[in-house]
């Protein structure tokens, strides 16, 4: 579905998408055949998912992604069946497929994720000529998910270029090497989680504390005005230059079960409520919330909107200044209004 000429609020970008197909099995057997249940088959891929999100609160988005051969021909239509705006930059190898495995007698999932395809330089140029028309129609970009193999190291650095000069404000969530250049870059926000976190910080990241370091790393830098670091079951903390804000995350209404869109439902929403107008720590606030509904969830699938609004009312704030002066916040409904 191309995308049309209007402007949008949002806009995403996947350079290694995929075709997910999520399974479910009563038990995951060692030997012989495990029969499984069908659960979805969808497009995926870092920005693709946000771009979903997006949509689930009531939002407007536009996925842009590249699409190879006979599973990215699969992929656009998988995106069209669900009516998702979306735009594909054409390359010659296949889009790759993944895997999402949920076992209900572990009540656990396992994501299997192929390497996907090489881009050759004219089809990275390719995919940068894209973004430069997009990100001039658009308020936010989000730049989000893993990396093709081969890709050239400073491929993000110059999406982030390419954004910021045409006035988007830029929303990383990207690991490894690409994340490592792009730090010679400023965005507007960086979103890390505790394995890309640690690598920087050269420990793993278990707390509150280990995720104030690392925003501090990150803002000392200059690479980007706000950043938001995850710190699993415990929730983030999202800093800038005045303060860092621990954002603890709701009590589960049920045992955690796939974390393979978490990420991206907190990104989402984080994109989404800016667009909307609020503060970054509203917003951020709100993508705790989303990520905490999603991990309830099997395989791919993404929070409720009615879930999502309850827990975020339970996301409890604690400002830490520059001076290490401690301020509960409370909860999201006593600051500021959360969905709608």
């Amino acid at each position: 579905m191309p995308v049309s000429p209007r402007s949008v609020p949002i806009a995403t970008f996947t350079v290694n998408p995929t075709v997910d197909l999520s399974l479910v099995v009563a038990h995951l057997l060692p030997e012989g055949k495990t029969r499984a249940q069908v659960h979805s088959i969808r497009g995926g891929g870092g920005g693709i998912n946000v771009a979903r999100c997006v949509r689930r609160l009531g939002g407007a988005a536009v996925a842009v992604h590249t699409s190879g051969r006979e599973v990215g021909a699969r992929l656009e239509r998988l995106l069209d069946d669900e009516q998702l705006e979306h735009e594909s930059i054409e390359i010659a190898e296949d889009t790759r497929e993944a895997f999402v495995l949920a076992d209900n007698a572990e009540g656990r999932s396992y994501h299997i994720v192929a390497p996907g395809p090489v881009l050759t330089m004219t089809e990275q140029q390719r995919c940068l000529d894209t973004i430069a028309d997009i990100a001039a129609r658009c308020d936010y970009f989000v730049l989000s998910g893993g990396a093709t193999p081969g890709l050239s190291e400073d491929f993000s650095a110059a999406v982030a270029r390419t954004a910021g000069a045409r006035g988007a404000r830029l929303i990383a969530d990207i690991a490894g090497a690409q994340l490592t250049t792009m730090l010679r870059e400023r965005v507007f926000l960086l979103r890390l989680d505790r394995t890309e976190a640690g690598a920087l910080l050269g420990h793993p990241v278990t707390s509150f504390a280990d995720a104030r370091a690392v925003n501090t790393l990150l803002l000392e830098r200059g690479a980007c005005e706000h950043a938001i670091t995850t710190v699993g079951a415990l929730g983030a903390v999202c800093s800038d230059s005045r303060a860092h804000y621990e954002l603890a995350a709701p009590t589960l209404p049920s045992p955690p079960r796939s974390d393979a869109c978490a990420g991206d439902s907190l990104v989402a929403a984080v994109a989404y409520r800016l667009s909307r107008g609020d503060r970054v720590l509203d917003a951020c606030a709100v993508g705790v919330a989303a990520a905490a509904a999603t991990v309830v969830l099997p395989g791919t699938d993404v929070f409720d909107p009615a879930t999502l609004e309850s827990l975020t009312a339970d996301i409890d704030i604690v400002r830490i200044s520059d001076e290490g002066r401690r301020e509960d916040l409370g909860h999201p409904e006593k600051g500021f209004q959360t969905l709608g």
